[in-house]
């Protein structure tokens, strides 16, 4: 009888097979399931802007800022100095413009404005970016980023920035 007994092996018992091509087929099935699905969060410069109302950040003597509802133009009246900002296609920086001056990049934008700002004849009491609604955060901030290094012809910083559609009024 005990030469009928077939040898198990070393350990002694008939292990239990997995088939792993279903476990393969099922991890696959997974993978391609979350790399279609997955939609990654926007890029901080690619964000579309939606400007508020333009608001003065000053008040003109003998008024109180944005008390009255029927002021379509809140900022009319103060000594105003308007910056535009154009988008490109792509939605990235193009052209730029203080009042009806073109300015074709930054660098030549922060020359500009120091030489407006330093001049102590000149008394702004808000300046404005005017933005275009398809400038994309990162273009806007370039522009931000070269104003608040402005200094006032007093030697203080510039720090009274607004901010309107364009099209729209300042």
């Amino acid at each position: 009888m005990a030469s009928r007994r077939k040898k198990r092996g070393k350990h002694g018992g008939g292990g239990v097979k997995m088939d792993m091509a279903a476990m393969l087929d099922m991890a696959f099935q997974l993978l391609t399931f979350f790399i279609l699905t997955f939609k990654p969060a926007p890029v901080e410069g690619e964000v579309r802007l939606r400007l508020p109302p333009p608001q003065p950040i000053t008040q003109k003597a003998g008024q109180s800022a944005g008390n009255n509802a029927a002021n379509n133009n809140p900022a009319s009246g103060l000594e105003t100095l308007v910056i535009s900002a154009f988008a490109k296609p792509t939605g990235a920086l193009g052209q730029m413009a203080i009042g009806e001056s073109q300015i074709g990049s930054t660098s030549a934008l922060d020359r500009r404005l120091s030489e407006i700002l330093a001049d102590p004849v000149a008394s702004f009491e808000q300046v404005v970016i005017q933005v275009d609604n398809k400038l994309n955060y990162e273009g806007l901030m370039q522009v931000v980023d070269v104003c608040t290094r402005q200094k006032l012809a007093n030697g203080e910083k510039l720090t009274k920035l607004s901010f309107i559609a364009a099209g729209e009024a300042p």
